[in-house]
This record gives structure tokens, C-alpha cells and sequence, in this order.
């Protein structure tokens, strides 16, 4: 399903910094009618089309209330996220890394799906290359982005018979504050929100925007595990769906 961004209404959530902040100001270019920003803390933007949230996606409270405050969506971008050094020995480090990167967007897309249902629109989560090639440096936030990953193939299927698009976006190594340690080459955050605009009116079901990972892109979507998980995904009964 493609999806465009002109005219439409968008919530980014980790609003305030990297790729988040760069999605906001892309929207904005592409011609979207209203962004609504997730952020923590409360901030604000010269633009008036820009509808600030404070919105803790750990804390349902504020999730519903950002829900409340919603009152259309075509594009809901879970982009905040978390990502810290450990090596496993500490659950609750793993704890952490859950709660942020899977529990939180799998909450906030649970009580936006009525306005996705509503406009048939898209979700879009932000997440990793080490969702598919753990990197074991940070392993908390490579199981999180994998459990991540996974909640996006599942959801994908049962939202279908909703006509609500899922979009995952496997991201490289991006110059943000997440990534300062990594001495590898780089892409912009301004390039990763483009890039992953671009794939999410492409169409395209996994998003890479990072040039380093085109021969990955390449061989995922012509994999024999794409392959599965489409094969997978036809064991969904419309009927079971709409029920």
C-alpha cells in the first residue's frame, strides 16, 4: 500500500532529536497537514501546523491522553526508542529496552488503531539493522529491536483486513546521539528521514536508508525468509480478522 504524506496528519514520537526531529521537519516539506510530536518534555515549533505532545511511551496514562487529543491519523511513526550499553548479565537493563522499544509502540498503535482504521492509513516502526543481525555490544537493544521487528511482521497481517498499512525501517549506522560510539561511516538524520519517507510512499513493507545496506535490502525482499513470512502471513483468515 502506498502511502502519501502531502495533506495528511502524521504523529512522530522521540520528536525532539535525531531522526525524529529530522521526520518532523521532512513532513513538514512534503506538505503534511498536521504533525503532531512526542516528546518526553514539553517543546515547541515555529510551525504552526506542528501540535507539540508530551508523551512518555511507557506511561499509558499519557498515551491515552495523547490519543484523546487525536483526532484523525494517517501516519503514526514510532520512532522514540532507547539504546544502551550492557552485556546481559542485568534483566532489568533488558526490562528497560522492552518497555521503550517494543511495550511502548505496541501500546500507542493499540490506542491510535481506531483513527489508522478510520483514515486506512499507515504505521511505521523505526527500528534496526541489529533486528535482524544482532549486535552484541548493545544485546539488550538488539533483543528489543528483534521482539520489535517481529511485532511489526505479526501486526502486518492482522491489520490488513483494517486496509492500516505496517512498515518496518531497518536502520543503519545514522549520526544521532545513539550512535556517537560507532566509528562507522554514517548517514545523516536529515538522509534517514527522507529515506524512510521515500520507502513508506514506495510502498515498500521493510525500509533500509542507508546505502551500506542495499545488498541486505536486495537479498531480504528476495530472501526465502521474506518468502515464510508472506507464506505465514496467508494463514490469516479475513473473516478471523474482521471478527
Amino acid at each position: 500500500m502506498r502511502t502519501t504524506i502531502h495533506d495528511k496528519t502524521i504523529l512522530v514520537t522521540g520528536a525532539n532529536r535525531g531522526i525524529g526531529q529530522a521526520l518532523v521537519t521532512e513532513a513538514l516539506r512534503r506538505g503534511a497537514k498536521r504533525v503532531y510530536a512526542g516528546t518526553r518534555t514539553p517543546m515547541t515549533h515555529p510551525d504552526e501546523r506542528v501540535t507539540p505532545l508530551v508523551l512518555d511511551i511507557t506511561d499509558r496514562s499519557l498515551i491515552q491522553a495523547a490519543a484523546d487529543r487525536v483526532a484523525s491519523l494517517d501516519v503514526l511513526i514510532n520512532n522514540a526508542g532507547v539504546g544502551l550499553y550492557d552485556d546481559l548479565s542485568d534483566r532489568t537493563a533488558l526490562e528497560a529496552h522492552l518497555a521503550v522499544n517494543l511495550f511502548g509502540p505496541y501500546d500507542l498503535t493499540q490506542a491510535l488503531l481506531p483513527a489508522l482504521t478510520e483514515s486506512h492509513g499507515a504505521v511505521v516502526n523505526v527500528l534496526s539493522i541489529a533486528s535482524l543481525a544482532a549486535l552484541p555490544i548493545i544485546p539488550s537493544y538488539s533483543v528489543s529491536k528483534a521482539a520489535a521487528f517481529s511485532l511489526t511482521q505479526n501486526l502486518r497481517p492482522l491489520f490488513a483486513e483494517r486496509g492500516v498499512s505496517v512498515h518496518a525501517v531497518l536502520v543503519g549506522p545514522t549520526d544521532t546521539e545513539m550512535s556517537r560510539g560507532f566509528d562507522v561511516p554514517k548517514v545523516s538524520a536529515d538522509f534517514a528521514a527522507g529515506a524512510l519517507l521515500d520507502g513508506v510512499q514506495a510502498g515498500e513493507e521493510e525500509i533500509f536508508p542507508h546505502p551500506m545496506l542495499e545488498d541486505v535490502a536486495l537479498s531480504w525482499r528476495t530472501g526465502a525468509i521474506k518468502s515464510l513470512e508472506r507464506q505465514f502471513a496467508s494463514f490469516i483468515e479475513p473473516a478471523a480478522v474482521a471478527s
